[in-house]
């Protein structure tokens, strides 16, 4: 069995929560050993996170933190690495490039498993950085893929939320506010809604009618098949 390196993404409950979900997904496939995991908590000062949070502004000064974590986790023997968040995968092939392991996309991910299910429309939820990078949305035309995004008042009221998440002060009024955000997407004929946050998965919504795919899960279920090839 491999060894996965993780970079911690912007918030440590995603990470934990993800770290869990390796371990028990590959214990559901196969009891034969737990999985081998190495954890890298990137120590990033917490303005330079709320910027990009919230404003998307000079992303760049978060390269070299990444770069050093993935270049410590192929020293300490990891086979690949992974990263719990979708706003750090802008800079992806920067990480790629500074080592000679692989390294997993979350959105690469995402979008095989949207057009294994046959979604052709789907809306997306994430933070500003990851709509105004267009990871997804770029992705997403190349696959053949529709989408939908928020309209600027939602995305303002979404980095807010998202921000209360990363820093552990999440309100019952921001799962409400995201609702509302996904019922606006039901109006405009999407197939299913996309949390292109990983943070997000920690308010739980629920809708009715749309369904709703956490990018987190999907990329667990990514990671464990690569883990046990």
């Amino acid at each position: 069995m491999k060894t996965v390196g993780i970079i911690g993404g912007l918030g440590p409950e995603t990470t934990s929560e993800f770290y869990l979900d390796i371990v028990f997904s590959s214990y559901k496939k196969t009891k034969k050993a737990r999985p081998g995991i190495i954890i890298a908590s990137v120590p990033l000062p917490y303005k330079i996170e709320e910027e990009l949070i919230m404003h998307n502004e000079n992303p760049k000064r978060y390269i070299s933190f990444l770069v050093n974590e993935a270049k410590r986790l192929e020293k300490a023997g990891a086979d690949f690495i992974v990263m719990p968040c979708n706003s750090l995968h802008v800079f992806i092939e920067e990480i790629r490039n500074s080592v000679d392991i692989p390294v997993l996309s979350i959105i690469e991910e995402t979008v095989k498993f949207l057009k294994k299910n046959n979604f052709n429309k789907v809306g997306i939820v994430s933070t500003s950085a990851t709509i105004q990078n267009k990871l997804y949305e770029n992705a997403f035309r190349k696959a053949g893929i529709k989408y939908e995004t928020p309209d600027n008042f939602q995305q303002a009221k979404m980095g807010k939320f998202i921000l209360n998440l990363v820093t552990g002060q999440q309100k019952n009024r921001d799962r409400e506010d995201l609702i509302q955000i996904i019922n606006n997407f039901e109006k405009k004929n999407v197939d299913c809604v996309a949390l292109a946050c990983t943070d997000l998965q920690l308010l739980i919504p629920k809708h009715p009618t749309l369904k709703i795919f956490d990018t987190m899960k999907i990329f667990v279920d990514a990671t464990v098949e690569y883990l046990l090839k």
